[in-house]
């Protein structure tokens, strides 16, 4: 059992849960996820880790509401209880010093990007954010971001907020004007891809970490599976970072959509 120590609510679906989980706080790197269950017949969800506090024994997990189980989790309050934390799972961001690093974020794709621009960060690298979403209620964690970025561009689908357009135009932006190293995406799956299409266009190295359906997060249940180079890998374990450009982006979209 895992105690809720702060409750935050970012949106109108997005809350914010600081939870203690002393030893995950400690072995966590940028990159890495959690699964989490509420209740003992609860539904497994995985969930990157948005940040941690070692001294304090607590991670940071950002969740939206979008079904049942994760309605449930939302409701919850400070005080109350998550039944099982699991983790650090997956792979790290691999972080070095590589120039300039765009990150890419759309909607709650910023919780996960948010450890890995600090890591970037501190690896010496100039860090430029991009921050999507269709809305300007919908913006989240842009404070957080600006502390470990060296610029952040706004981008709504419908201007409310920052720039009128999707996040491709704010990565374009940046690759008209200044030389980019590194591009790293995280958000929905056809933004990604449509990232991914836009730096291969211009070659640039890019990232994403992919967000598909995933049960038992230790490579067993099969479910995570996703074409990458012309071959099958599992999110769970081998990801769920991986290079953008050799993704099947397509057939990961269409499983996403299974239960629908």
């Amino acid at each position: 059992m895992n105690k809720i120590v702060r409750k935050e609510i970012l949106s109108k679906q997005v809350v914010k849960l600081e939870v203690e989980a002393p030893l995950i706080a400690h072995a966590r790197k940028a990159g890495h996820f959690v699964i989490i269950k509420v209740g003992k017949y609860g539904e497994r969800i995985p969930l990157t880790i948005a940040s941690a506090d070692c001294s304090a024994g607590t991670i940071t997990l950002v969740i939206q509401a979008v079904g049942v189980s994760t309605q449930k989790i939302c409701a919850l309050n400070e005080g109350d209880y998550i039944t099982d934390v699991v983790g650090p799972l997956g792979k790290a961001t691999h972080i070095e010093y590589f120039g300039t690093v765009v990150c890419a974020c759309g909607g709650v794709g910023a919780a996960p990007m948010l450890p890995i621009a600090e890591a970037m960060k501190k690896a010496g690298n100039r860090v430029i954010t991009v921050l999507a979403a269709r809305t300007k209620e919908l913006i989240i964690l842009e404070k957080e971001l600006r502390q470990f970025s060296d610029e952040v561009i706004i981008m709504t689908d419908d201007g409310s907020y920052g720039q009128r357009g999707l996040v491709t135009a704010g990565v374009e932006q940046v690759i008209q004007r200044e030389k980019t190293d590194l591009c790293v995406t995280i958000g929905p799956a056809v933004m990604m891809k449509f990232v991914s299409l836009l730096t291969k266009k211009y070659q640039i190295p890019t990232v994403a970490s992919l967000n598909t359906i995933m049960v038992d997060g230790t490579g067993m249940c099969g479910a995570c599976r996703v074409t990458v180079g012309g071959k099958t890998r599992f999110v769970c374990i081998d990801g769920p970072e991986f290079d953008a450009h050799q993704v099947d982006f397509d057939e990961m979209i269409l499983r996403l959509k299974a239960y629908e």
